[in-house]
């Protein structure tokens, strides 16, 4: 499998769980739900832990468009896979709702990612950074302008601060066509992925940039920032 475009449709997963339970459910995926999705079509991009919430797992997966993603859902929910390992995985959960349907902002704003670069099963994590997800929910009368204000005006200030962006996405509208996993619907939202070193870069970045007043007209509430570590078997890393 080589190197492709980046996939049409992206779901950024958040996942809240049972106290203590969330390395049980990063062991169980990415042994067994990497390859087995990817089997029936679907991109899985990345896992991550977050720093901030220890109850807390997300993840990004993708599709090439919406009638492949209701076909590849359908047959991996469908399937012997999902079903022998449900019971497991639903047990660490309290809930698996929180879900963002995204597409690229543009070409050349999504991931374009190399499967061959995914670590085997059992393998040693190697060194990775920090992911810095941003989650913009904006004005609805925002939404149309703000992917060139961030391409012309954030984007620039953001590499200047040290952020190296690695993807935008902004709100799929289409509807829901696998409504047995629901996602936020009727919610304008921009988001962007950035890589850093490490905590103390980001921090620094943090520290050396304030974008409130280029954002405060644009969002219907505060930003939110997820600061993310890749597990082993992540391919954003």
């Amino acid at each position: 499998m080589t190197a492709r475009a980046a996939d049409a449709v992206v779901e950024l997963r958040r996942y809240a769980l049972h106290p203590g339970e969330r390395e049980t459910l990063i062991e169980l995926f990415d042994r067994e739900l990497v390859e087995t999705q990817e089997a029936v079509g679907i991109r899985v991009l990345g896992q991550f832990r977050d720093l901030d919430d220890p109850n807390s797992f997300v993840w990004l997966r993708a599709f090439t468009d919406m009638t492949a993603r209701q076909h590849a859902l359908a047959a991996f929910y469908g399937g012997p896979v999902w079903r022998a390992h449900r019971d497991a995985a639903n047990a660490t959960m309290i809930d698996s709702d929180n879900v963002l349907l995204l597409r690229p902002v543009m070409p050349g704003s999504g991931l374009a990612l190399d499967p061959r670069r995914r670590p085997p099963p059992g393998a040693e994590p190697a060194p990775c950074g920090m992911i810095a997800a941003t989650i913009c929910s904006l004005h609805p009368s925002q939404a149309a302008v703000f992917p060139k204000l961030f391409e012309r005006e954030l984007a620039p200030t953001l590499r200047a601060a040290g952020a190296d962006l690695v993807a935008a996405f902004s709100t799929e509208h289409s509807p829901n066509t696998f409504p047995a996993l629901p996602v936020r619907e009727d919610e304008e939202a921009f988001v962007w992925l950035s890589r850093f070193a490490d905590q103390s870069a980001h921090a620094d970045h943090l520290a050396r940039l304030d974008p409130t007043a280029t954002l405060v007209d644009y969002l219907a509430r505060a930003p939110e920032t997820l600061r993310l570590t890749p597990t082993s078997r992540s391919l954003v890393r």
